[in-house]
């Protein structure tokens, strides 16, 4: 990892854990250009030829085996724009780790849109991880807008972590999932916004598939004058399982909203959801203060512990 600088490899690390990054299935972006590509036994990456991105099949034999695909800006003002695809044969087991960080310390915006498709074949397994960050010192924004679209084909299995924890001006994230038989979604979002940046994360959720289920968990934390939106569309059509939970804190002048929308189109579609928005409860900073911890330390520790 020489090639790097030390902004590099900071945000490398924060958005796709540096040190593990194995010598196989890797694709590194910086500042809009593929620097690094190299593919395994059982995963192949590709550049597409009609657009920005690559192609990624995981071949069936391919168990317990990671993907490692961060991008890195460190260009003020760039706009990227990238279309990722992911193949996913009958029975594989596979962690796919994404992420992007930008460090601008310019004047001009700097932006990436990541659009994510996931092909999931019968059978196979899936964890997916996606890091957002943003750092610098330079007046430009910082703008995150990915997109995740899933095929989940008959008892597949897709399991999505999301973490945007500090740093990012302005973010959109749209995820959508059209589920088979069996299959089964399982989605975790943590958040954290402060000054003015903003929010929105937006599920819309197809449960087509007898006997097919989707969680969502999402907690996050709105400080200063920031502001989170959450929107959540499940539409059950068959005989299935579909819960929403949404946790948020607030803090300061910040606003969080939570929208649900449930479409049960079937007499056994079983949809619930749920949301709790408050700030941070009295007793509990003044536990934690009569343990000899000042105000901010004590709600550093309950945040920190709400987002883990």
């Amino acid at each position: 990892m020489e090639k790097f600088n030390a902004i590099e490899k900071q945000l490398l690390s924060a958005v796709a854990d540096l040190e593990s990054i194995p010598k196989g299935a890797v694709s590194v972006r910086e500042n809009g250009k593929s620097i690094m590509r190299s593919s395994s036994q059982g995963i192949t990456i590709s550049a597409k030829t009609d657009k920005p991105g690559i192609d990624v099949h995981i071949a069936s034999s391919v168990k317990n085996e990671s993907v490692h695909i961060p991008v890195i800006m460190t260009q003020s003002g760039l706009k990227d724009l990238v279309y990722n695809d992911f193949y996913i044969e009958p029975g594989a087991d596979v962690v796919i780790i994404a992420g992007c960080g930008i460090d601008n310390c310019g004047g001009a915006d700097s932006r990436h849109d990541g659009v994510h498709t996931f092909h999931l074949a019968e059978g196979c397994k899936v964890k997916y991880v996606e890091k957002h960050l943003g750092t610098g010192v330079g007046t430009g924004g910082r703008i995150l807008d990915p997109v995740t679209d899933i095929v989940m084909e008959k008892d597949s299995v897709f399991e999505m972590e999301t973490v945007q924890l500090g740093g990012v001006t302005s973010s959109v994230r749209s995820t959508r999932a059209r589920l088979k038989d069996g299959a089964k979604l399982l989605i975790s979002e943590r958040i954290l916004t402060a000054d003015k940046q903003t929010a929105t994360t937006e599920f819309d959720v197809l449960l087509e598939g007898d006997g097919c289920s989707v969680d969502v968990v999402s907690r996050s934390v709105a400080q200063g004058e920031s502001v989170q939106e959450f929107v959540s569309g499940i539409t059950g059509k068959c005989r299935c399982f579909g819960h929403v939970e949404c946790d948020g804190i607030m803090m300061d002048k910040a606003v969080i909203r939570s929208t649900p929308k449930i479409s049960a189109e079937h007499i056994d579609a079983s949809l619930m959801h749920e949301a709790t928005i408050g700030k941070i409860a009295g007793e509990q900073l003044i536990k934690l203060e009569t343990l000899g911890l000042s105000e901010a330390q004590a709600e550093a520790m309950i945040i920190k512990g709400f987002l883990a």
